[in-house]
């Protein structure tokens, strides 16, 4: 005898639901209202959902925000194509960091990632704390993917052995922040572009 599909509502995607839900919540109120202005009673109002749910996997609205950014990064390389956790390693070490820094120019403009990350990173500069979690969850991990890719091109003799990784990435990922951060010109993706061919090739006559 066949068994009777299970009435019994899925947990698992009904937390998923829900998750997706603070997620896109907590980002539009923050990019609306500010960072101090954001509550969890906010977010969970704009989510539909009750506070106790969001305090079963949060334990403050920073955490929260967080957890939405890098949700929001997994699932915008995801759509252009890249594994969230790695820069792609094609052997032209050129072409690989052109392609990242375009997605990461596609998701600078997009205004569902742009209002709430310009929101947070102003608050970051006079919120001590939230700054110093902002690089420790999301900007840092980000940036050693950078430092393991400038190491592979090392052990491939694409970059000299003497260069700092870690200082090398700077050349071509903080002038695209500041331009952003500041508007002090549009950015583009001719702009991320030139940024690598110089920093790769540097400015003396070759």
């Amino acid at each position: 005898m066949a068994e009777k599909p299970s009435s019994l509502p899925d947990s698992s995607r009904r937390s998923e639901k829900s998750r997706r839900a603070i997620h896109t919540a907590a980002l539009a109120l923050v990019g609306e209202v500010g960072y101090p202005r954001t509550t969890i009673e906010g977010i969970a109002a704009r989510a539909g959902v009750g506070k106790q749910t969001i305090y079963r996997w949060w334990s403050s609205k920073a955490e929260v925000l967080l957890d939405a950014f890098m949700d929001l990064g997994e699932q915008a390389a995801r759509a252009a194509g890249q594994e969230p956790d790695e820069i792609p390693d094609t052997g032209d070490l050129a072409a690989d960091l052109k392609l990242v820094l375009r997605a990461t120019v596609d998701e600078l403009l997009d205004p569902a990632f742009e209002v709430p990350a310009r929101a947070l990173a102003a608050e970051g500069l006079v919120n001590e704390r939230l700054g110093a979690e902002f690089v420790a969850r999301l900007l840092e991990p980000q940036l050693q993917l950078y430092v393991r890719r400038l190491r592979s091109a090392q052990t491939k003799g694409d970059v000299r052995r003497d260069v700092d990784p870690r200082i090398a990435l700077e050349l071509f990922v903080s002038p695209l922040a500041q331009r952003w951060l500041q508007r002090t010109a549009p950015i583009s993706y001719d702009y991320t572009d030139t940024l690598v061919d110089y920093a790769l090739h540097g400015l003396a006559p070759r």
